[in-house]
């Protein structure tokens, strides 16, 4: 049996939206898969910062692709950064000011939050049970360092106007209420080709696994695509294979489909 190379998104993936934790199904597969001889990965939206909820399976993984790609590492090692114009960064904060919606920025060490609603603490914090947010910097601190990603709180019609501004970037939305903005070439997508190469993996022997629009880059570059049975449909469409949800053994299915357990 070939080895293959595992991309997992996190949230509604590897982790149940309804019970915050990843079930045992997907713990017991992952283990399998090592053991078998495939290579683990995890793909989020999430900055390193907020990535709090791996602890049961932290063990397996051979490497990360955060930030929807903006940010690839293998332990301490970097392998890809792409990061946001300060002037980009800038002009969304001044907007979302302007605007009064909400927006994280995610800096090389740090995040800032504007919650003018009190969307970010609602999704966030007590939907997704996100921790660390508490560990926010004022925006001038973060905005002296590198800048990654931009999470602003508007719809799809905005989304679509503002990115018309900022020609050197890219966006993913995995949730309706907000979107991932990433410097041109930062997705998941990428993030698993630099992986690859960095690591002297074939392409073609990767599987990816997500649920929402963010995936979708990761879904396409990879060997084979699934996603997962709670995912967006138009994800679900551009997948090799549909497995079922989170929270009904999806990943311990298809794994299984594709004998690679």
């Amino acid at each position: 049996m070939e080895s293959y190379a595992l991309f997992f998104d996190i949230d509604g993936t590897l982790v149940s939206f309804k019970t915050h934790q990843i079930p045992d199904s997907t713990i017991q597969a992952l283990t399998l898969a090592k053991k078998a001889g495939h290579k683990v990965f995890i793909a989020t939206g999430r900055p390193p910062l907020i990535i709090t909820n791996l602890g049961a399976i932290e063990h397996l993984i051979d490497g990360y692709v955060t930030i929807n790609g903006a940010l690839c590492y293998v332990g301490d090692q970097v392998i890809s950064s792409k990061e946001i114009a300060n002037r980009t960064a800038r002009l969304v904060m001044q907007d979302a000011h302007e605007k009064n919606y909400g927006l994280i920025m995610v800096g090389e060490k740090d995040v800032a939050v504007l919650d003018p609603q009190g969307e970010v603490d609602k999704i966030f914090r007590r939907e997704i049970c996100v921790e660390n947010l508490n560990q926010a910097r004022p925006f001038e601190e973060v905005l002296q360092q590198r800048i990654f990603q931009l999470t602003p709180f508007f719809d799809e019609d905005y989304e679509k106007e503002i990115l018309s501004l900022l020609t050197d970037c890219t966006a993913g939305r995995w949730h309706p209420a907000f979107t991932d903005i990433t410097a041109k070439g930062a997705d998941k997508g990428e993030g698993l080709l630099a992986m690859t190469q960095y690591l002297g993996l074939d392409s073609q022997h990767t599987m990816a696994f997500g649920d929402g629009g963010n995936d979708s880059s990761m879904i396409r570059t990879a060997g084979i695509g699934v996603a997962m049975g709670n995912a967006l449909e138009c994800l679900k469409k551009e997948a090799d294979y549909v497995t079922t949800s989170v929270d009904e053994d999806g990943i311990w299915n298809a794994l299984r489909h594709y004998g690679l357990i």
